[in-house]
């Protein structure tokens, strides 16, 4: 029985591949899901689902189930991705002899270019908080490092004070698969948290009584998460009436798309990106 092997993979994705909580909670959904959808077509208990079910055929089976349901391709490839790394597992730990599902295809992908900000509709909205109150000095200081920085969000809420070395201008971030990088920080990013670090965030850190170390916090003096950002970021977008809907990640796409049209060179882009492929770089060549 296959099942019963989800929590060891887990394990094993976390300890010796250093899986985020967010890619194992994703790893786990997508496999319960093909579990539950091999159960319901031979009318098996999903507990008890011998090895001899998982083969090409239920394979594509389940992709044209997910074709039917109307599933992007990104979203069929990624679930595919995460029951191939399971089933290479299997046959690591010897449970699976030989790997059934080697010869099914990934579904080809969509190439969609990445959407961006202008110049002009970034000084916008670096300039939209208001930096008079302490919530927008915070505000702009996330704006700015996502920007000058070309973090991910997650790396973002990651910093500890610690991290930020405001003398040298640099910032350690910590990204996919625990990797740890030096990112440099602009002159305006860090003007802007040196005012919040200065004063504004003494004024959060005492509502939890200044006991965390992260960077930036919320209005409850914690660490502020992904979903305040976008919140802050849809708040500042709606003031300044840009007609399109932006994300944290177009932050880090803009950030890429204009150091590349100043001629800054692709594998420097990759290292303050912490792309570990060169080709996920390369498409910001296209815009």
């Amino acid at each position: 029985m296959l099942f019963k092997h989800i929590d060891d993979f887990l394990d094993h994705m976390r300890v010796e591949k250093s899986a985020s909580n967010l890619t194992l909670v994703s790893y786990r959904t997508d496999l319960l899901q093909f579990f539950n959808f091999i159960a319901s077509k031979n009318e098996t208990p999903r507990e008890e689902i011998p090895r001899e079910f998982i083969n090409h055929k239920s394979v594509r089976d389940y992709l044209a189930y997910m074709q039917q349901q109307g599933w992007s391709r990104s979203t069929m490839a990624r679930k595919l991705a995460a029951l191939r790394s399971f089933v290479r597992y299997l046959c690591r730990e010897n449970i699976l002899q030989g790997n059934p599902i080697a010869a099914v295809a990934t579904p080809k992908q969509d190439k969609k270019l990445p959407r961006f900000l202008y110049p002009v509709e970034v000084e916008k909205l670096m300039s939209a908080p208001d930096v008079k109150s302490n919530a927008g000095k915070r505000d702009r200081a996330i704006l700015e490092t996502l920007y000058a920085t070309g973090i991910r969000v997650s790396e973002l809420v990651g910093i500890d004070l610690r991290d930020i070395d405001l003398a040298e201008a640099i910032v350690k971030v910590k990204g996919k698969g625990n990797k740890e990088r030096i990112v440099p920080l602009g002159s305006k990013a860090r003007e802007a948290i040196k005012a919040y670090t200065s004063g504004a965030r003494a004024s959060f850190a005492s509502k939890s009584g200044g006991k965390t170390g992260a960077a930036f916090l919320n209005k409850y003096g914690k660490r502020i998460s992904e979903r305040s950002i976008r919140n802050l970021l849809n708040k500042y977008v709606e003031k300044i009436a840009l007609n399109q809907k932006v994300n944290p990640h177009m932050l880090r796409h803009s950030f890429a798309t204009h150091l590349l049209n100043n001629g800054a060179d692709l594998r420097s882009v990759q290292e303050l990106l912490g792309h570990v492929k060169l080709s996920t770089t390369q498409i910001y060549t296209h815009l």
